[in-house]
């Protein structure tokens, strides 16, 4: 271990691996609110967070565990629950009075297509202002599941029409 005066010792988020300062500090300094996406191994989950000098504060949240409530039925970790998880969130977000955001993908590799951009979609599409480039996205097809149901057509059943309902049922909670 190095010693001595000039010796730093790093933050001990940053010794773990979890937080990467310097792209917290330019979102922090946007002073816009942030749409927080994280991939666990079986849900996404994305929030509403604004940064305070006593700690960071979640003002609207979504999980897809509750899409099971607008009668999704497929994994709740993939693609499609992605995006309809992302539609969750922005209209709970236009209801809430909040219209903007940045998107903070945290620690997460940013490769095209990815389930954290079609979180992005989907809130997009359902009204949110987050600045974003469209080439980032997924298709359509995949954020409907057309490419589940084409490769495993015995587990996926009817994805692409359940997708298609559960979307509607989230965009009639939109006031």
């Amino acid at each position: 271990m190095a010693t001595g005066p000039r010796y730093f010792v790093a933050f001990r988020r940053r010794r773990e691996g979890r937080t990467d300062y310097h792209a917290r500090h330019k979102l922090v300094v946007s002073e816009r609110p942030r749409m927080v996406v994280r991939k666990t191994n079986k849900h996404i989950i994305c929030q509403l967070v604004t940064a305070h000098m006593d700690g960071d504060r979640t003002h609207i949240s979504a999980n897809s565990s509750e899409l099971k409530k607008f009668g999704y039925e497929g994994s709740l970790n993939n693609t499609p629950a992605a995006y309809l998880t992302g539609m969750l969130f922005a209209v709970r977000a236009i209801n809430a009075g909040k219209e903007e955001a940045i998107l903070d993908i945290g620690l997460h590799r940013a490769s095209r297509g990815a389930r954290v951009f079609a979180s992005l979609k989907g809130a997009v599409e359902a009204g949110l202002d987050i600045p974003h480039s469209e080439e980032i996205l997924p298709s359509d097809e995949r954020c409907n599941g057309e490419h589940i149901a084409a490769f495993a057509p015995d587990r996926a059943g009817n994805l692409p029409s359940n997708v298609a309902a559960a979307r509607d049922a989230i965009m009639g909670e939109l006031n």
